[in-house]
């Protein structure tokens, strides 16, 4: 059960015990110790603003594992005096939930000074749990600090979603990660200066990969890393026994560098190729090194689009959904819907005409001028507008027989041009048969409208 706001614990949370865990030791007590996260707690984010101008309100912190969610729920804490009352949703149920809120309202009224309570894994309390914070959130008795792993849209119920602003948390960049190391090698109070041992840029980076964004594994694995080699008395780590102490394969990759790029090309291409075992390889390489399965998802929608099209409608569908699990789920287990999604795209048919339709369209928006609207498609509300001929000639395609009127919908200057031109493969075949019918059919209803005797 979670303590009474009564019991005699210290005012001020805890921002990095001396003889604990790297990662809680290195613990950031301030906003200007937070490495990453810069849109929230940089000079301009809205964290810094908020406690700047004491007027801070529940938030549900969003992110994945070791980005600085509880971390920062602390230092709010402490720099708006606050009472910092941590809660698990995880161990506790809705009758701590209310007499914790119970407590927080007495020391308000009391003392006149504002409860945070951080709730972790929010996203674990059923409905009922959620609604027990709602009158104390709406009377300002406590400031709730949710913290999940899992989409708040889905997991937290609207009443509650809507009386908390949702701030997304990133992974921590490689760069992120290897400054965090950097300090704990250079810091002789918390840190890891007093046993000596250097651990260079090359295996902080390999530290940094293994960590997927994530700083306290980062900081754990170079606690491990640099224990084993001070009790075999060697002054510096290299990758190899990096690799050894974590027994993973540390994989060649920079997220922001050649090889990611050259990764995701190989990726792409091989999918063009129609190559499922290629794409497979890649897209586990990929995720092996630590690549955000978020963007991978992404780069499949946008094959789906781009290279698929119309000869699979389906496919974008099915990266979609791809996506969606993979974010429900996140790593390892969303990753094989990832991996079906690659081999779906990698054997369906290709096109890229819509690609290219686009493209060209694009093209004569920006290299053509601007050119008015036919007459016949304009809208033509007022009297004053059908007296200047707006909608003069429009001809309501449902009420003909072909399902067409034969108008010409694009401006005058453009007339007869074609964007988009289907490669006869998949579903596309039957959309050629349909678009070379639908060109007849309005060619042939133009025909007869100019054979109309005039009135």
């Amino acid at each position: 059960m979670a303590a009474s706001l009564f019991d005699p614990p210290a005012d001020e949370p805890a921002l990095g015990p001396a003889g604990g865990p790297l990662a809680d030791r290195m613990r950031p007590r301030t906003l200007d110790e937070v490495v990453g996260q810069d849109e929230l707690v940089g000079p301009e984010g809205f964290l810094r603003r908020a406690v700047a101008d004491d007027r801070l309100p529940s938030l549900v912190f969003w992110g994945p594992p070791g980005c600085g969610k509880t971390t920062l729920a602390r230092i709010l804490a402490a720099e708006t005096r606050a009472r910092f009352v941590p809660f698990s949703a995880v161990t506790s149920g809705i009758k701590e939930v209310r007499q914790v809120m119970v407590d927080a309202a007495r020391l308000r009224r009391a003392q006149g000074r504002r409860t945070l309570l951080f709730v972790d894994e929010i996203h674990r309390f059923n409905k009922a749990q959620q609604d027990a914070f709602l009158p104390y959130v709406e009377s300002g008795d406590i400031v709730l600090i949710g913290a999940t792993t899992e989409n708040p849209s889905f997991e937290l119920n609207a009443a509650l979603l809507s009386r908390c602003r949702v701030l997304v948390l990133e992974p921590l960049s490689i760069a992120d990660l290897a400054a965090i190391q950097g300090r704990a090698l250079e810091d002789r109070e918390r840190g890891l200066a007093a046993l000596g041992v250097e651990v260079p840029a090359a295996g902080r980076a390999a530290i940094s990969q293994l960590a997927s964004g994530d700083a306290r594994k980062a900081l754990n694995l170079l606690e491990l890393v640099v224990a084993d080699a001070a009790g075999r008395g060697e002054a510096a780590v290299d990758v190899d026994r990096i690799a050894g102490v974590a027994q993973r394969k540390v994989l060649l990759y920079d997220k922001a560098g050649e090889e990611h790029f050259n990764l995701i090309s190989a990726l792409h291409k091989s999918l063009r190729e129609s190559d499922p075992d290629a794409a497979v390889y890649w897209l586990a390489r990929m995720l092996a090194a630590g690549e955000d399965g978020g963007y991978l998802a992404r780069r499949l929608v946008r094959f789906a689009s781009e290279d698929v099209g119309l000869a699979a409608p389906q496919a974008l569908g099915l990266a979609l959904s791809a996506w969606d699990a993979f974010a429900r789920l996140g790593p390892p287990e969303g990753e094989l819907a990832l991996a079906q999604c690659c081999v779906y795209l990698a054997l369906a048919p290709k096109s890229n005409a819509v690609y290219r339709a686009y493209g060209a369209a694009r093209r004569a928006v920006q290299e053509r001028p601007a050119e008015p609207v036919p007459r016949a498609l304009r809208n033509a509300p007022t009297r004053l507008l059908r007296e200047l001929d707006y909608g003069a000639g429009y001809v309501y395609a449902h009420d003909t027989e072909e399902g067409v009127g034969g108008l010409e919908c694009l401006p005058e200057a453009l007339a007869g041009e074609r964007f988009y031109a289907p490669k006869g493969e998949g579903f596309e075949a039957e959309l050629n048969a349909r678009l070379e019918r639908f060109h007849e059919l309005r060619a042939r209803a133009r025909k007869a409208r100019r054979d109309e005797p005039k009135t």
